[in-house]
């Protein structure tokens, strides 16, 4: 049984968003191809910050990109985005969103950010995600969205960690350091911890050998 997550495709995270990734909208084409093959499940994340949310440097009169210790955890302070109910937070134009069957809702306490789709940064609260998947007897997930480097690698080892079967669609991501290099990096530790990285094209075998056994 297999599920798809489509980790915030949101409008802060596309271009003129609060925090755009860099060439974002490049997702959109495989994204759209992949959400139309046989998956028994499509979950979709959405950021769903409070105004004041702990992630935003706003909240401390710091500096974008300034790296803070909360509680015995690095906090890299962001642009406020993804806030609750704005359009910012909202799916972006441009994919077939209606496919999607469950939307898990993330980083929605204030004290603690969630880069994860299944368990908030410091570990103390799991998203809705693990039981659902649970429940629909899900053994393998595949990965698209933003990023490459924070929620969707975040996702992919929570997910691993979970044991279910994961795959990451690189050409469906994109990351926050667009430099290759540090891509690279982040795919490293995924692949290390048990993760297979594919391409779009790949999808469709996989699933088809999924269904034979």
């Amino acid at each position: 049984m297999t599920a798809l997550l489509i980790i915030d495709v949101q409008n802060d995270f596309f271009p003129h968003g609060a925090l755009a990734v860099k060439e974002a909208e490049k997702i959109l084409p495989n994204l759209n191809r992949i959400i139309r093959y046989p998956f028994e499940v499509i979950v979709a994340t959405k950021d769903w910050h409070p105004l004041d949310h702990v992630s935003f440097a706003s909240s401390h009169g710091k500096e974008v990109e300034e790296v803070i210790n909360i509680g015995g955890l690095e906090q890299v302070l962001w642009p406020v985005h993804c806030v609750q109910n704005s359009v910012g937070a909202q799916f972006s134009a441009g994919w077939d969103d209606h496919r999607v069957q469950k939307v898990i809702y993330k980083g929605t306490d204030k004290r603690m950010d969630s880069y994860s789709a299944f368990f908030d940064n410091g570990r103390s609260k799991a998203t809705e995600l693990h039981k659902f998947l649970q429940s629909k007897g899900i053994k393998k997930v595949f990965l698209v969205g933003l990023a490459t480097d924070y929620c969707v690698k975040y996702s992919a080892l929570d997910a691993l960690n979970l044991n279910y079967q994961v795959y990451v669609i690189i050409d469906a991501c994109k990351p926050v350091n667009s430099l290759p290099a540090a891509e690279e990096k982040h795919l490293n530790e995924i692949r290390q911890a048990g993760g297979s990285l594919i391409y779009a094209k790949d999808v469709v075998k996989i699933l088809a050998l999924s269904s034979q056994q």
